[in-house]
């Protein structure tokens, strides 16, 4: 198959942190697997201030836009932006649609979401009083980031024992000042973690591979993916949180509860193309659904790479997958 692709990505600026300079390693690598598809690709930063990136796609007319935009002038509320602007153009993209960007990387709506589909989620507080869940205290909770993504502003002391809710109001305000974002806390889920990626099939969707984050970590400290442990190779957070895929037949109920709650996710949240679904599992076998990522991060070294190279398939059909999904649904509408 041939024509022109548009890989559209947010800007970097050249002093960018890794996790923002992220994005340039996956619009590259999936340049490179277009090229050998037999496509035509263009790398693009997407801008709505820019009449570069607007003459662009209005020029190429490209038969579709891999999606790959993860924030909007350092924003990660405006994730959902892209993909409208590209409905409005006409212009087919890969990936999640944008009611569907919003409401997954919106970290409450999504929560509020999975309370009325009847997938369990962690009881938390967030950033107004509208919230139907009351999260009992005292108790164990983390302190998160409403809107941003690849473990930004996580750290060993997100994980707080939260006595009462004057306590728990003034460390999220705290929070929130400091991360210059909203911010909300649910409860600490202290057990096991589990990412569970799906991917496009013909016929709709696959389960790859389940995999467990494992946390070689002492005693004393919090066992979460933050963002050292995601992004600082130097740091002991890196070295010691390793992904696994090796299970023994006593977690075969447990994965099958894993992957059954992640379908039910793809179809409520009217996921497409890839996602992937992050747990925590509790000391009685209980999975918990932190997060949905409706564009999770596809550089070659990332764990849904990981999931689907264990499952034997490359890269290449990695892409050519999520590309063939937004193709076919276009042609159906």
């Amino acid at each position: 198959m041939s024509g022109d692709i548009v890989i559209l990505h947010n800007p970097v600026p050249e002093d960018a942190h890794k996790d923002e300079a992220d994005v340039l390693i996956q619009a590259r690598e999936i340049s490179k697997a277009l090229a050998e598809l037999g496509y035509t690709p263009h790398m693009l930063p997407f801008s709505l201030s820019s009449q570069d990136c607007m003459r662009t796609l209005n020029m190429l007319v490209p038969l579709c836009v891999f999606n790959i935009v993860e924030s909007l002038e350092g924003d990660g509320r405006l994730i959902h932006v892209a993909c409208s602007y590209l409905d409005h153009l006409g212009i087919p993209y890969t990936g999640a649609p944008a009611e569907a960007m919003f409401l997954t990387s919106h970290k409450v709506l999504a929560k509020r979401w999975m309370l009325l589909n009847e997938i369990p989620t962690p009881e938390w507080i967030g950033h107004g009083p509208a919230d139907p869940v009351e999260l009992p205290l005292p108790a164990p909770c983390i302190i998160k980031a409403l809107w941003e993504e690849a473990s930004i502003g996580l750290d060993e002391s997100s994980v707080v024992m939260i006595e009462g809710p004057g306590m728990l109001k003034a460390l999220v305000e705290k929070r929130s000042e400091e991360l210059k974002t909203q911010c909300f806390a649910e409860r600490f889920i202290d057990g096991r973690e589990f990412n569970l990626s799906l991917l496009a099939t013909t016929s709709g969707v696959e389960v790859l591979p389940p995999a467990e984050i494992v946390f070689d970590f002492p005693e004393h400290k919090a066992r979460i993916v933050d963002y050292r442990a995601k992004w600082d190779e130097a740091s002991p957070e890196y070295k010691d949180t390793q992904r696994s895929f090796e299970f023994s037949s006593s977690d075969e109920v447990l994965l099958g509860r894993l992957k059954e709650t992640a379908l039910k996710c793809w179809r409520y949240f009217d996921l497409r193309g890839y996602a992937r679904v992050d747990f925590r599992v509790d000391t009685e076998g209980l999975p918990y659904v932190l997060e949905i990522n409706a564009n999770p991060c596809i550089s070659p070294d990332s764990g849904f790479v990981a999931a689907a190279h264990r499952s034997g398939i490359t890269y290449g059909e990695v892409i050519e997958r999520i590309l063939a999904d937004s193709l076919s649904a276009e042609q159906s509408t």
